[in-house]
């Protein structure tokens, strides 16, 4: 599924990349949550994809998936992928434990060290923070979605911003500025009928 065409037919997966690409474009690019993006994206090196896996056996696969076809392409075509999942792991607990599995597919691949997995969640939650705590936002995204990135980018990234271990606590910064009013005015969230959230919600 294409990144960057969001002239697309309005099928629930499309509507999920749109959601997706516009929450990377106004909130991660646009508040400047990660300085690294923005330079990927522009050259249309973000490849942003929807599992519509059933079971968490299915989504494994699926991941194993994005993972070999990130890693068979050069970075130049493809940088990172966004895998979007469409019906599992609505829970952010469920999402956490799942970070396991994910693990262990890069283990299963001998990717470690090679691509890391980033996590984000419409429920995403800071231990020690309480749900609505705006901090929360930086790693909040439209839909349960894990972000393969190469170890090689990121070092790249590192070297281009020597103070990269300053950018959490400038996210935080931020987010605080902006305010739970500020991050609803952006409008990043899901743009899915409601009836079709609901069953999401219910899976």
């Amino acid at each position: 599924m294409s990144s960057n065409n969001t002239s697309l037919k309005a099928t629930p997966e499309n509507l999920m990349v749109q959601d997706t690409l516009r929450w990377l474009e106004r909130a991660v690019i646009g508040l400047n949550l990660c300085p690294f993006a923005k330079s990927v994206y522009v050259k249309g090196q973000v490849h942003c994809t929807v599992s519509a896996a059933a079971t968490l056996e299915a989504l494994r696969d699926d991941l194993l998936q994005a993972l070999k076809d990130l890693v068979a392409l050069d970075a130049s075509v493809r940088d990172t992928t966004l895998l979007v999942v469409q019906n599992l792991l609505q829970d952010f607990y469920d999402y956490n434990d799942f970070l396991n599995v994910a693990d262990d597919c890069l283990l299963a691949l001998h990717l470690k060290g090679e691509i890391q997995i980033a996590s984000f969640h419409p429920h995403y939650q800071f231990a020690g923070t309480d749900e609505n705590d705006i901090t929360n936002f930086t790693n909040r995204s439209p839909y349960p979605t894990l972000h393969l990135i190469r170890e090689v980018s990121i070092d790249r990234a590192v070297a281009a911003f020597p103070e990269a271990e300053a950018i959490f606590d400038a996210n935080m910064a931020t987010l605080s500025q902006l305010g739970l009013d500020g991050w609803k005015a952006l409008k990043v969230g899901s743009t899915l009928p409601q009836n079709e959230s609901d069953e999401k919600k219910s899976s």
